[in-house]
Order: structure tokens, then C-alpha cells, then sequence
């Protein structure tokens, strides 16, 4: 073997040393790491002994451990050992004579599972007594805590937990949810599940019916059993309800971060007593690993980690996360990627999280003793932000030596470092750049050499020609065989004042190609000799066909929306015309018999569009009093039109006799009648005939608001009687009611603009006007009622139409 090792009196350069540290203490790390490993697995197993034999959660069997090895002055592991030797025999008898409470029994005894299954051996261990019930729960415990030692996440532990109790208790589905600090749930593990149904409900955030929140904050176990009625209180995590029919959320008692089990099972039927008590003990005894792999992954230092990373997982240059790793005097012996950007790529092709988990010094060992390295430490111990010159890296891959320039740039966040570069292969670099220019602006770059007669087109230009690379650039000749005719002169004119007077020139022109004319723009300038004489020409062509698509299709939707604005403006002006037309006067006051009626009516203030509310108050023939309140749906002129329609032929029916259900009937019969197929006109209406000598009112309704009565000091709406809305429905059958008015009594008719409100329950809205009401009736504005109901709305977006009937009293004026 040769001697590598210089002389004696030669001294080590800093890489050598650095790397000579690097191996030192990968060296101790391993025999550590050897060493954990095996007492780690012993450490485990008697910690399943234990929790078999004293029924304790896994912290707990670890603090018997450790109280029993220091008052024998013996070691951890020698305890462990002596515990694990002792287990067989001494558990038994533990077991035999530790007192349980039975659990009652459920009304219906369920199947005896088979002697093999976990269920019966959990089902034993609250069962009380002892004999075989006690031996097969310890060995269920055995059995669950020797596959509990090799579980190192939790992961593992939903696996387990699936093996153990898919065939007896239909558990097809394991998650294991942490709750992080921000009382989100992050999905720590799972089996049995999609792929994508995992990736879907990986985080949950912190909302309303979510249950394994519930149980996390609680500390107690939820059970979901039905599930018409659980879905309507409890998000479905992990799928629809019918999928698994019955779900437990069982919080891990002890661990931190809080952890959450959940089992979905594909059986409908309810947990009974027994099967709740295996599952909850099942979790318990998974509580030790669950524990071990929360620190692992939910402290706080990963959280930090894992936001930094999706920050950069939307950078679009390369940027990387460095945690410096210090020995036990706080020196950086090295520095840990804990993060980095997707472009974040190195010398050996190493791409983005593919960096995540490596050392610096032990990926780069280049970079011990430089400047970079010497940045770093001042930037962390400073905070000031290292942006070092350019300088040559140099590895060797695979045998083959490889370089590249980079400028790094460091700042400190927290005490970590943030590490940006950029790295300078100019030739590629460049290239990569003037291509992307060329392809993201459509352009191309030209140059023409008039001494030689040779013309260069860059790779864009032929494919903005749409010309065959093969072929070779196009002559200047033969240009206008390429040009629509109308083009030519101007081009024509411009290229002459390129060549014969060397003046630049930014021309549009067309051309013809196969799949049409193209829109193309020509930037060029000559450079002269040394007479003056344009020797060379340079410049590039842009394909502007997409813009001028754009600009085409634009002024034709211009066109269009003034054109369509035109007609809505003519429509709306036509539309309120009509509505002057027909409505009598919008606000004013009637008598009608022995009646006041406040009559106010309101248009939309905003839109283009005018609504399909109207109103009616006459005297028929006979001296009785007809009031009507309608809204038609819908805006503009055919809006208009039903209203109109629906007006007039209500107020012909009932000065002709016809009885009030008889004339909503017959309106509900015209509506489908003569609306075209597929384009039915609905409305609402409420109708009333006032009787003077009586003082009595009949009233029918066609799914419209109810009436509001105010009498004596209190507010309430009308009993309605049966009635849908007009247009609705061929077999629609309306009701009638009658109500006696006496002095003093407001009766208010009125559309729903008087109430509504975007996102306002309704019954809100109604419960606000009975209230506006009987406020302005004891300010006394009786005679004003409607209007000032109308005018106290805001800015609305329906029409407002009310009615105010009042019968004066004897102290009315």
C-alpha cells in the first residue's frame, strides 16, 4: 500500500483539516447511532411488557422502568433486560391478581369473535377476572407492543393498527391526525386510504364540525354512528358518509403534539360497548410510538422549516435554507439544507428538494476555508447581508472534474441562513436568454451584409415567415412575392430609405402564408462605411398577428357592448315610460269609502332595467274597495308587459263580479297559457275586497308576502291562505280569508323590496318592518306610513310598492 501522508513537518491546508473533521465525527455519529439503535429496540419491547402488565400508557411504563432500575442501582437497559427476561411468568401472575371492575354487558351479546382475533384479546382486558380473559389480554399487548417497537412513525402505526383490526372490526381505514399549534390538523399518517384522497385531507383547518377537533379539545372519544345525521353536524374527512358508514375519533392520551386516531370501518351497525372499549385501548397502547414521532415531526423548528418551504416552492430562481449545525462550544462546524426553491440546482444536477437533508461541508467540501465560508459566519454573526464576487467552483464527479462560476448572496433569517446565487455559464446563459426573448416576444433577429450579399436569420425569423429552415433565408428580392399588394409601396419606400440613406426604419407590413395573413413588423438600421456607404444592416422582424387579433376583436366587442348599451338604454326608457303609463301617480294619498290608503311606489336605483311591481286601489261598482299588490319576476320590457297584463285583467275580473280565488285562478291559467315553451312569466299577488258596511275584508293570495296588521299597539302578520305563485303551476288552488278591520287598525300590502335584503334571512326582513312600523305609528305618521316606510330603505336594488290601509278611528282627524 502506498504512503499518501506527506512529511512530517508538512502542515495540513484548512480543507484537509475540515474534511478530516467531517469524518471524525461521522465516525462517533455512527457508533452513536449503533448504539441508540439496539437500545432503542430493547428499551421498547419492555415498555410493551410493562404497559401489558400494569395497564399503563407507554410514559408511564417508561417511569416504572427508570424507578425500578435506580432503586436496584442498575442501568436502563440492564432493568429493561431484566424485565424482558421475567416477563413471561410474572406477568401472568401480576395479571391474575390485579383487580378489574367488570364493564356492564350490552343488551345483545355480540359473536364470539374467532380465539385468534385482536378483538377478543382486547375485549378480555376490561372484562375483568382472571384466567384466560386475563393471559389473552397480555397477549394482545404483547403482540401490539413487539409491532409497536419497530414503528418509528406514525405511519407505522396506522399500518398496525389496520393489520390488527380490518377483519374483526371492518376497520378499513387508519388516519393519525396531529393538531399544530395554529389548531389546524395535519394528516401525520394513514393506511388504508387513496393516494389522492390522503393528499386531499393532508391539512384541515381549524372550522366548525370537524370531529377529531372535537375529540382533540375534549379529550374524549366521538363517535359517529349515523351517518344522515352526523352529516349534517360533522365535515365527512376522508370521504362521503355512505362510504364508511361508522367512524371513532379517539385522542392518543398523553402525546404531544395532540393526536387524534380516526377508524372508519365499512360496518353500519353502532360500536357497542365492547368494541369502543378495544378501540380506545388499542389507541392507548399506540399513545409511546405516537409520542416518539410527534417530537420528531411536529415541534416547532419543523413547522418554521415546512413554511419557509412553501414560500419557496413559489420562487422562480434558485434559493436554499441552511441551519447551521455547532459543536459544544456554539462554533459552525457545518450547515444543514433544511429547504429549497424547485430551481435551486448544483453542480451535479442535484435539483431542488432533492438538496433537502444535505451537509455543506460533506456535499461541497470545496467550500471549507474560502470566502463563501468566511461570509457565512459574519452574516450570521452580524445579520449583515453577504453578496460575495464571483468565483470558481471546482468537483470532481465520477472521475470527471467539473467548474462553475457562481455569485452567491446570504442574508440571516432567525438563525438560519438564506442562500441565493446565480451561476455564470455566460455562453449558455446567454444563449438560453436571447432565445427566450425571441420566443416570448415573437421576434427574430436579421442582419444583412451589402458588400457580400449574405443574409443570417436567427431561428424566431423563420417561424414568423412560417419558412422551412432547410431553404435558407429569404433574399431581399424576393420579399414582395411574400407582401399583400397593398403593402409593397411602403415597404418598398421604407427599405430605399434604409439602404440609400441609412435611416432606421420601424415599418408594419403583411404577408401571405398558408394559413393566412400575417401581421409583421420590420426594426432595422444600416451601418456605413467608411465613405458613408450602408455596408451592413441589422435589425429584427416581430410577428404583431396575435396583437392585432386582439386589437380587431376588441374594437369589434367595443361595438358590440355600444351597440348592446343602446339598446338597454332605448329598452329601460321604453320600459319606464310604459310603467308611467300604467301606474297612476307613484306617491299620494286616497280615500276609498270610509278608508285612508297611503299608497307609496319606489323604481330600483340601480341597473338598466325596470321591475314588474304594481299596484291597484279603486271602488268597484257596488262601493266595495279593490286593493292589489303584485310583483311580476323578472326586469325590463317583458316584465312590463306581464305586469300590465296581470293589472288590468285582475281589475276587469273583479269590477265584473267574479269572486277573488276565481280571479287568481284565472290569472294563473293566462300566465301559462301565453307564456312561450320553456320561457314561462311568473308573479306574486296579494288581493283585497273591502266591505264598508261591515267594515269586513276578503283577501287571496298568490305566493306573496303576508299582510301586516297593526292593531292596539302590536304588529303581526296574517294568517295566509293557500295559494303558489302565479304561472307556477296548472293544478294551483287558492284559498280565501277574511279579517274585520276596526277604527284604528293599519293594514299594510307591500312587495318584498320593502323587506330584503342581499344575504338577510327573510324572516329578519319582516320582523325589521313590523318594528320600523310600529315606531313610526307611535311618532304619528299615520297618514305618511307607507311612504316613509319606502323612504327609510337604502339604497335598493328592487322595486319598493306598499299600501297602507287604515280605518280612522273616532279620534283620528
Amino acid at each position: 500500500m502506498g504512503n499518501d501522508v506527506g512529511p512530517p513537518g508538512d502542515v495540513a491546508g484548512p480543507e484537509v483539516l475540515a474534511l478530516a473533521k467531517v469524518v471524525a465525527r461521522l465516525r462517533s455519529e455512527v457508533v452513536d447511532l449503533e448504539g441508540v439503535a439496539s437500545m432503542a429496540a430493547v428499551l421498547e419491547r419492555a415498555k410493551g411488557v410493562v404497559m401489558a402488565q400494569e395497564g399503563v400508557a407507554a410514559d408511564a411504563a417508561y417511569e416504572l422502568l427508570r424507578d425500578r432500575a435506580e432503586a436496584g442501582r442498575r442501568t436502563l437497559v440492564e432493568e429493561c433486560w431484566l424485565t424482558l427476561g421475567r416477563a413471561g411468568p410474572r406477568s401472568r401472575t401480576r395479571a391474575a391478581v390485579r383487580p378489574v371492575a367488570p364493564e356492564p354487558a350490552p343488551s345483545r351479546e355480540p359473536a364470539e369473535p374467532s380465539p385468534f382475533s385482536a378483538r377478543r384479546y382486547l375485549l378480555s382486558a376490561d372484562e375483568g377476572g382472571g384466567g384466560e380473559g386475563d393471559g389473552a389480554r397480555q397477549a394482545l399487548r404483547a403482540r401490539l407492543a413487539a409491532g409497536l417497537t419497530v414503528a418509528r412513525t406514525p405511519g407505522d402505526v396506522a399500518g398496525l393498527l389496520r393489520a390488527v383490526l380490518v377483519d374483526t372490526e371492518h376497520v378499513d381505514v387508519v388516519l393519525v391526525y396531529t393538531v399544530s399549534t395554529a389548531g389546524s390538523l395535519e394528516l401525520a399518517g394513514c393506511a388504508g386510504l387513496a393516494a389522492d384522497l390522503a393528499e386531499q385531507w393532508s391539512r384541515i383547518p381549524p372550522l366548525a364540525g370537524i370531529a377529531p377537533l372535537e375529540a382533540a379539545a375534549e379529550g374524549q372519544a366521538v363517535w359517529l354512528e349515523d351517518p344522515e345525521q352526523d352529516g349534517a353536524h360533522y365535515l365527512p374527512i376522508g370521504g362521503p358518509p355512505e362510504r364508511w358508514p361508522t367512524r371513532a375519533w379517539i385522542p392518543a392520551p398523553g402525546v404531544r403534539p395532540t393526536t387524534v386516531v380516526g377508524l372508519l370501518r365499512t360496518r353500519a351497525t353502532p360500536f357497542d360497548p365492547r368494541t369502543r372499549t378495544l378501540l380506545r385501548q388499542a389507541v392507548r397502547l399506540c399513545a409511546g410510538p405516537l409520542q416518539q414521532g410527534g417530537h420528531a415531526t411536529g415541534d416547532l423548528g419543523h413547522e418554521d422549516v415546512s413554511g419557509i418551504q412553501r414560500i419557496f416552492d413559489a420562487l422562480s430562481g434558485p434559493a436554499t435554507l441552511l441551519t447551521p449545525l455547532r459543536n459544544g462550544d456554539g462554533e459552525v462546524e457545518d450547515y444543514w439544507i433544511d429547504a429549497a426553491a424547485p430551481e435551486s440546482v448544483d453542480v451535479a444536477g442535484r435539483r431542488g428538494k432533492e438538496l433537502v437533508g444535505l451537509r455543506i461541508l460533506e456535499t461541497y467540501p470545496t467550500v471549507a476555508g474560502s470566502a463563501l465560508w468566511a461570509g457565512y459566519l459574519d452574516t450570521l454573526a452580524t445579520g449583515s447581508v453577504y453578496e460575495g464576487e464571483p468565483f470558481v467552483y471546482h468537483e470532481v464527479l465520477a472521475g470527471v472534474p467539473h467548474e462553475s462560476t457562481y455569485s452567491v448572496r446570504a442574508s440571516r433569517l432567525g438563525e438560519r441562513l438564506v442562500v441565493s446565487w446565480v451561476r455564470h455559464d455566460t455562453s449558455e446563459r446567454e444563449a438560453r436568454r436571447l432565445a427566450d426573448m425571441q420566443r416570448l416576444g415573437n421576434l427574430g433577429w436579421a442582419s444583412w451584409n451589402l458588400t457580400t450579399d449574405t443574409i443570417t436569420w436567427s431561428e424566431q425569423v423563420y417561424a414568423v415567415f412560417d419558412r422551412d429552415p432547410a431553404r435558407g433565408p429569404m433574399p431581399l428580392e424576393e420579399l414582395p412575392l411574400h407582401l399583400v399588394p397593398d403593402d409593397v409601396p411602403r415597404l418598398g419606400a421604407a427599405v430605399e430609405r434604409l439602404l440609400g440613406h441609412g435611416e432606421p426604419i420601424d415599418q408594419p407590413f403583411r404577408i401571405t402564408t398558408v394559413d393566412g395573413v400575417r401581421h409583421l413588423r420590420i426594426v432595422a438600421e444600416a451601418r456605413a462605411d467608411a465613405d458613408g456607404t450602408p455596408a451592413e444592416v441589422h435589425g429584427f422582424f416581430q410577428d404583431l398577428s396575435a396583437q392585432r387579433d386582439a386589437e380587431i376583436a376588441l374594437r369589434e366587442s367595443e361595438r358590440a357592448n355600444l351597440l348592446q348599451r343602446g339598446m338597454l338604454q332605448a329598452e329601460r326608457a321604453l320600459a319606464a315610460r310604459l310603467q308611467e303609463t300604467l301606474l297612476p301617480i307613484p306617491e299620494q294619498s286616497l280615500e276609498l269609502g270610509d278608508l285612508c290608503v297611503d299608497v307609496a311606489y319606489v323604481p330600483a336605483e340601480s341597473g338598466v332595467n325596470v321591475g314588474g311591481d304594481w299596484y291597484s286601489a279603486i271602488e268597484l261598482p257596488d262601493g266595495d274597495a279593490l286593493f292589489v299588490v303584485g310583483d311580476v319576476a323578472g326586469h325590463g320590457l317583458a316584465a312590463v308587459g306581464t305586469m300590465a297584463q296581470l293589472r288590468f285583467t285582475a281589475k276587469g275580473m273583479a269590477v265584473t263580479g267574479s269572486a277573488l280565488p276565481q280571479v287568481l285562478t284565472r290569472l294563473n291559467a293566462l300566465l301559462l297559457h301565453t307564456a312561450p315553451e320553456g320561457q314561462g312569466a311568473t308573479a306574486t299577488m296579494v288581493m283585497a275586497r273591502y266591505r264598508p258596511a261591515d267594515h269586513r275584508l276578503f283577501w287571496v293570495r298568490a305566493g306573496h308576502l303576508p299582510p301586516l296588521l297593526v292593531r292596539g299597539g302590536r304588529a303581526r302578520f296574517l294568517p295566509q291562505p293557500a295559494g303558489s305563485l302565479l304561472g307556477a303551476d296548472r293544478g294551483a288552488a287558492y284559498g280565501e280569508a277574511v279579517i274585520d278591520l276596526e277604527p284604528g287598525d293599519h293594514l299594510l300590502l307591500y312587495t318584498d323590496g320593502l323587506v330584503e335584503d342581499p344575504g338577510e334571512d327573510i324572516e329578519d326582513g319582516l320582523a325589521r318592518l313590523a318594528d320600523q312600523t310600529l315606531r313610526l305609528l307611535r311618532e304619528g305618521r299615520d297618514d305618511t306610513l307607507a311612504r316613509t316606510l319606502a323612504a327609510q330603505r337604502p339604497r335598493h336594488r328592487d322595486d319598493i310598492c306598499a299600501l297602507d290601509i287604515h280605518l280612522p278611528g273616532p279620534d283620528d282627524c
